[in-house]
């Protein structure tokens, strides 16, 4: 038997996308626990910095092309013990579709009243302030 901790696996960066006043969700064809949509993430290869990771992994995912703003946060995750990195982003140019078939099912923008609608636990506060801010101001 292993005991696997969160530092031997890759951590996970996920890039929270604002746009027309919406959040940018993607469904993963399998889910991680309760986790179903979710911010575009994906692992951060090594070298790889956080902020790039997100930009990278939107692109792979959904075709959306964004630039980072700044690094929201870091923690390790609730629900999946995985560590992760939140990095605010903005469109740059496209528009967000499932390119990656394997990964995700369907891609939403979703309004701040609609995201417990859509994640049914609470966000990283970190991210859930940064949301605030930008989505209700």
């Amino acid at each position: 038997m292993t005991t696997e901790t969160t530092t031997e696996k890759p951590g996970i960066s996920a890039a929270v996308i604002v746009k027309d006043g919406r959040v940018l969700m993607v469904r993963r064809r399998v889910s991680e626990s309760e986790l179903v949509w979710q911010f575009p993430a994906g692992q951060i290869e090594p070298g790889e910095a956080a902020e790039d990771a997100a930009v990278r992994e939107t692109v792979e995912e959904t075709g959306l092309v964004v630039t980072a703003i700044r690094l929201l946060g870091e923690r390790v995750h609730p629900k999946t013990s995985r560590a992760m990195s939140y990095t605010a982003c903005e469109v740059v140019q496209g528009e967000a579709r499932v390119v990656d078939e394997e990964e995700l099912d369907a891609v939403t923008w979703v309004s701040h009243s609609e995201i417990a609608d859509y994640v049914p636990y609470p966000l990283y506060e970190k991210v859930q302030g940064y949301l605030d801010d930008v989505l209700l101001h």
